[in-house]
């Protein structure tokens, strides 16, 4: 949650800051954005592997943490394009470096009969967060009449605290199971991971060419006039519905069919993009980012449920590293494609193409046999 709030103080106002303060156009802006996502997803691969091969999760996460939180005084001393980009890479690199032990470690400290439950929880107050940032940038954007290096240095303190909390909060258990000995870029350990883990990579990476990054909420925002102290509103309202139901989504996945339920999260996220491809004020605005926090609270925790149930114990931080490679590739194709579609043709076809993706993604399901019970 302290994490949160410092990046999203930051990411509500950067591709505003990059376009109207540093001259970046939004194709620069998809790039830079899905450079970073890219690489926070990739590094996942490499991370959680370690923590398999180590048997241990702690180090690494702090680690991650710790230069997530050194990255950010690099935003506010930003003079151009080039060095945003340098500390968004750095930002995500620690991203990278704890996403995939951090989630490791919660599913081997839950049992599967609560897993999903634990994940919306998870994702719940990684939320809280995601609406506190927001909404401190825009009192802070008022305050300050707009000066974002200025609200960029206050998102330098809750990014250190959050590497405290971390270093002297958290005790972690010694694992059920001996480390991981096989090597796991090895066909042999990736054949362990099993027919259905490979099924639930393929689908979350259609899923994430559908879902680009939540820069364009921002940019849909300005570009129906909302004034720019505003803006980070925007993430605020989506935050705020993302909060609100992560934990009962991730609760009802434990009692349901979870296949079924990401199927009725991406019909959400179709009908949140048509929204956005026409809204032309306020109310369709909110209408459309309200029902995106909706998608993400129904499928977020989902999959991090899903990838544990399938993958074997031993090799859960591989398999989530391996699931946030696929993830990664598809978030940098997503965010340029999204942004030079933007740049081309505008904010509705970025958004109708999100929505071609969502179909592509419920018919790999269908394909799969997901939705007749093989998952």
């Amino acid at each position: 949650m302290l994490m949160d709030i410092s990046s999203e103080m930051i990411h509500a106002l950067l591709p505003l800051f990059l376009v109207t303060s540093l001259g970046a156009s939004v194709f620069i802006v998809g790039i830079i954005e899905g450079i970073a996502e890219a690489t926070a997803l990739i590094v996942k691969v490499f991370s959680g592997t370690l923590s398999d091969m180590l048997g241990r999760r702690k180090g690494l996460a702090l680690l991650g943490y710790g230069l997530g939180a050194f990255s950010k005084p690099f935003f506010a001393m930003a003079e151009s394009a080039l060095p945003v980009t340098v500390a968004r890479f750095a930002d995500r690199i620690g991203k990278g470096v704890r996403g995939a032990p951090r989630d490791a470690l919660l599913a081997d400290m839950t049992h599967d009969s609560i897993r999903g439950a634990a994940f919306g929880l998870r994702q719940s107050l990684d939320t809280i967060g995601g609406f506190i940032g927001p909404l401190l940038a825009v009192l802070l954007m008022i305050l300050w009449a707009n000066d974002f290096r200025a609200v960029f240095w206050v998102a330098v303190v809750p990014a250190f605290l959050s590497v405290a909390l971390l270093f002297f909060g958290l005790r972690e258990e010694r694992r059920r199971v001996a480390p991981l000995r096989v090597h796991p870029f090895r066909m042999q350990a990736l054949r362990r991971l099993g027919t259905t883990y490979w099924w639930i990579v393929g689908i979350g990476a259609v899923f994430t060419l559908a879902r680009f990054s939540e820069a364009f909420l921002v940019l849909k925002a300005e570009a129906i006039g909302i004034p720019l102290a505003l803006v980070p509103l925007v993430l605020v309202g989506m935050n705020v519905v993302y909060a609100v139901f992560a934990y009962p989504f991730g609760s009802l996945s434990d009692r349901m069919h979870r296949p079924t339920l990401l199927a009725i999260g991406l019909a959400v996220l179709v009908l949140a993009d048509l929204v956005l491809a026409i809204a032309e004020d306020w109310s369709g605005l909110l209408l459309g980012v309200g029902l995106w926090g909706v998608h993400m609270a129904m499928t977020q925790g989902l999959f991090a449920a899903m990838v544990a149930r399938a993958a074997p114990e031993a090799m859960r931080g591989t398999a989530y590293g391996f699931f946030n490679l696929a993830c990664g590739v598809a978030m940098f194709l997503a965010s340029a494609v999204a942004g030079l579609l933007w740049s081309l043709a505008g904010p509705a076809v970025t958004f109708y193409a999100g929505a071609g993706f969502c179909v592509l993604t419920l018919a790999g399901l269908v394909v799969s046999g997901a939705l007749r019970g093989r998952f």
